[in-house]
């Protein structure tokens, strides 16, 4: 057993510091997500962490329906970002009907739930 901090620990860490990291590998230099021991491409074990560059585009999104009571509809996507990885996410800044696929965003840590997350804003055309 050792006494490395575990990579999902490392990822939160980062976003409590207001940081989105991304792990890359030695051995292929490919962007992992979601953390973890072992690089899903090639299989080494030699994983770094960096921080992302914050550019994305949406990959697919779909609107989740709400009582406006409850918050209203929202959107729930998956962004790809520049170091090629995808994630879900939601965009902040425009109404769930106006999310597109191809739409580029910026990912920033905020807040979902009362917990820090990646969220996505719209970026200008």
């Amino acid at each position: 057993m050792t006494d490395e901090t575990p990579p999902d620990r490392v990822f939160r860490d980062g976003l409590a510091e207001g940081r989105i990291r991304l792990q890359r590998c030695g051995g292929c230099e490919a962007f992992v997500f979601y953390p973890r021991v072992l690089c899903p491409h090639c299989h080494s074990t030699d994983l770094s962490w960096q921080d992302a560059s914050g550019d994305g585009v949406i990959h697919t999104t779909t609107t989740v329906r709400q009582k406006p009571e409850r918050g209203g509809d929202y959107n729930v996507c998956m962004v790809e970002l520049a170091e090629g990885v995808r994630m879900m996410s939601r965009v902040e800044d425009v109404d769930p009907p106006g999310v597109r696929i191809g739409m580029a965003v910026r990912a920033v840590v905020g807040e979902i739930d009362g917990a820090p997350a990646i969220v996505l804003h719209a970026k200008e055309a």
